[in-house]
Order: structure tokens, then C-alpha cells, then sequence
């Protein structure tokens, strides 16, 4: 190898740098959520409230939280570095 060129990176410091961004950005998606969620309480509240067909938002909403808070815990645990055993 010649000096002019670089070593490549390990495979799992690629993945734990890739890890880091994508809880970052996870974690970014989750405060605007909640944020966005807080803010408009009382429009919310009318919405999730008023029974037939719109009994889906609450569903999609909790969903939708659930998916990002796991994405986002998934991705915290492995920037940590902690991995399963093989």
C-alpha cells in the first residue's frame, strides 16, 4: 500500500458510524412527532375524538410513535456498541 492511499475503515466501525447518523435522525423524527403532537393538542383531540371511520388516527399515530421510538432505540443500543452474541 503506497502512501498516498488510505486504509479502509473496519466493517463494524462502518456500521456503528452509520448507527450514530441513523439514531440521530431517528431521534430527530421522534421530538418533531411529539412536538408536532403537543402542539396541536387541542386539534387532536377533536379529530381523535369524534368516532367512526377516525378511530383509524389514533391507531396509525401509535403505530407510527411505536415504529420511530423502536428505530430509534434499535439504533441508540448498536451506536453503543452492543450486539447480540453468534
Amino acid at each position: 500500500m503506497d502512501k498516498t492511499t488510505t486504509p479502509l475503515k473496519p466493517k463494524h466501525e462502518k456500521k456503528q458510524y452509520r448507527s450514530v447518523w441513523l439514531m440521530l435522525l431517528f431521534g430527530a423524527i421522534s421530538l418533531s412527532a411529539y412536538l408536532l403532537l403537543f402542539m396541536n393538542e387541542e386539534l387532536v383531540t377533536d379529530i381523535y375524538t369524534k368516532g367512526n371511520w377516525y378511530a383509524i388516527y389514533p391507531i396509525v399515530t401509535a403505530l407510527f410513535f411505536s415504529f420511530i421510538h423502536g428505530a430509534f432505540a434499535s439504533h441508540l443500543i448498536s451506536s453503543l456498541g452492543l450486539e447480540e452474541k453468534k
